[in-house]
């Protein structure tokens, strides 16, 4: 073989090799999971998102339901007439801390995992624009308290693709949760 040939294709195994490294994204996936995970237990969102047990120590995210958010079927009780307002409660929560109210009705916490009743069909960039407008889908109805919107929103869009990969990590669990009750009337 001539030097020639074997000087390009050596410039051309080079200029692959090259492209490969370039190609890749800054961490792993493995690492983006990690960070993820982390963002998600410091960011609180086992406290909303998974359903309790209630153990010596207080209740405590289900670890068989992480983050499936508010579990179907449970009841809600039903809210007095005007407990909310200037001077009274802002907000109540349930055994499980899934269904919160307030003066914006009843809220209850998404289903995170990557199952169809949950994110699993949801896009990075569905989450990222969620995140971002506080709207559901990026689009959609308000996402509602107690959802820390303002601060979610603060944060860098490396770390939401990370939060994203996290979820989209864990184990699907088919669980549907109930749409935001509106605030009754005066």
């Amino acid at each position: 073989m001539a030097q020639w040939t074997r000087n390009v294709l050596a410039a051309a195994a080079m200029l692959t090799a090259a492209s490969a490294v370039l190609a890749q994204p800054a961490s792993t996936a493995k690492d983006q999971v990690k960070r993820g995970e982390y963002l998600s237990i410091v960011g609180g969102c086992n406290d909303c998102h998974s359903p309790k047990l209630m153990t010596p120590k207080g209740p405590e995210p289900d670890p068989a339901k992480l983050l499936s958010g508010h579990p179907a079927g449970a009841t809600v009780p039903a809210i007095p007439g005007g407990m909310f307002g200037p001077g009274q409660w802002a907000a109540l929560t349930n055994e499980h801390f899934t269904a919160w109210a307030g003066p914006w009705g009843i809220s209850f916490a998404a289903n995170l995992t990557p199952d169809a009743t949950g994110m699993g069909a949801w896009t990075e960039a569905q989450f990222i624009a969620s995140m971002r407008t506080g709207k559901h889908l990026g689009v959609g109805r308000p996402i509602l308290p107690p959802m820390p919107i303002a601060s979610l929103a603060a944060m860098t869009e490396p770390d939401l693709k990370a939060l994203f990969t996290y979820l989209k990590s864990l184990k699907p669990i088919k669980n549907q949760v109930p749409v935001p009750v509106p605030p009754k009337g005066p």
